[in-house]
């Protein structure tokens, strides 16, 4: 199998599955536990806690692990005033703004962020939004979809400075750009540990010191007393490795994905009627979206799944529809040619091998013989 869909799921690294095993047999006493085999699964979070806190700057201090990006992300909204002005961008991750239209039907007054042509935010559109004077705004850093990259440094120093409090998902961003949390000024930071090469079901919120978090889970002192519940002490080690490994190797796996994305786009272009979404803008440099007049991208999916490939139709939270996309109608795409959108996000076993056979492949389901 061809895999094309990193933005979906990455492959446990083999070393981050050596560093689990022991922790899934011989080691699997509770970190609350005081005694010879909770102190040492205590010591191996605190190690973990330690990796993921280098990779983006923060304190480990500053890290509430959770069961993955969509709990992280709800726990930052459950974290906004009560009864306060949200602000999120229109292209967000289903798990922020299902919360935040959740929030707004509970009372809260929620804005949405208007986003261009090319998926960005401009300074008109917050310009707007600041004149309201939001409590709390989300900003994704990079989108999932079509991997375009927000100037969230800029526009959380403006927020900052009328006193709203700022959450960024960077659960795509990841592994893949530098994400340093102190200078993107946010106070909340949403990330995932199965987009780098981790194992799924662990995540983390990022919080700077003195931001109110409100938990959704009680019962427990774990976290910080921030997200009660005996940690996935396995999954929690395998995501502490897996940002090791991305901090040692970021300027490897950007120049590698760079250059696949390269010679896909080249390729790509050369297809009639093919539009690549947001191409030229900052995009993370694994993603391509692009839609082709006059074909279902659901369907043309399922013929590629058919011929070993794998790629995806958009967020894999929230395919499973036939309608098109929000990201791309948000961008002023036409719902037809969205409905034929593909994403390819690559990822550090692809080849450019790889690449060229799904063009060939690609091409003869377009113009079949």
């Amino acid at each position: 199998m061809i895999y094309l869909d990193h933005n979906a799921t990455t492959p446990i690294h083999p070393d981050v599955l050596e560093a689990m095993l022991p922790f899934l047999g011989a080691f699997y006493g509770n970190p609350s536990s005081l005694y010879r085999h909770g102190r040492l699964t205590r010591s191996a979070i605190d190690t973990a806690r330690n990796q993921v806190a280098t990779l983006v700057n923060a304190q480990a201090s500053q890290i509430i692990f959770t069961s993955g990006g969509t709990e992280a992300n709800n726990l930052a909204l459950q974290s906004a005033p009560p009864l306060g002005k949200l602000a999120i961008s229109a292209i967000e991750h289903p798990s922020v703004s299902e919360p935040a239209a959740d929030l707004k039907r509970k009372g809260y007054d929620l804005t949405v962020i208007e986003v261009d042509n090319n998926g960005l935010l401009s300074q008109a559109a917050i310009d707007k939004v600041i004149a309201n004077r939001p409590d709390f705004v989300s900003i994704m850093l990079a989108n999932n979809e079509t991997g375009v990259i927000q100037d969230v440094v800029h526009y959380a120093g403006q927020f900052a400075a009328i006193g709203a409090l700022v959450h960024t998902d960077a659960v795509q961003a990841l592994g893949k750009i530098p994400v340093n949390f102190e200078q993107l000024g946010v106070q909340l930071m949403t990330l995932s540990s199965h987009k780098l090469y981790g194992p799924k079901g662990c995540g983390a919120l990022i919080f700077a010191k003195g931001s109110s978090i409100t938990p959704m889970l009680l019962g427990g002192g774990q976290e910080q007393g921030y997200r009660a519940g005996t940690e996935n002490v396995a999954a929690i080690v395998g995501f502490g490795k897996a940002a090791e490994l991305a901090h040692a190797e970021l300027v490897f796996r950007n120049e590698h994905l760079s250059q696949l994305r390269t010679l896909l786009e080249s390729q790509l272009l050369s297809i009639p009627s093919l539009t690549i979404f947001a191409q030229h803008t900052q995009r993370l440099p694994n993603t391509v979206q692009f839609g082709i007049e006059g074909m279902d991208g659901e369907m043309l999916l399922m013929k590629l799944d058919q011929k070993g490939i794998a790629v995806s139709s958009g967020s894999a939270c929230a395919s499973g529809g036939s309608a098109p996309s929000p990201v791309l109608l948000a961008m002023g795409v036409e719902a037809s040619l969205a409905k034929s959108a593909l994403r390819i996000s690559l990822g550090l076993n692809n080849t450019k091998a790889e690449i060229l056979e799904f063009i060939t492949v690609l091409k003869s389901l377009i113009n079949p013989a």
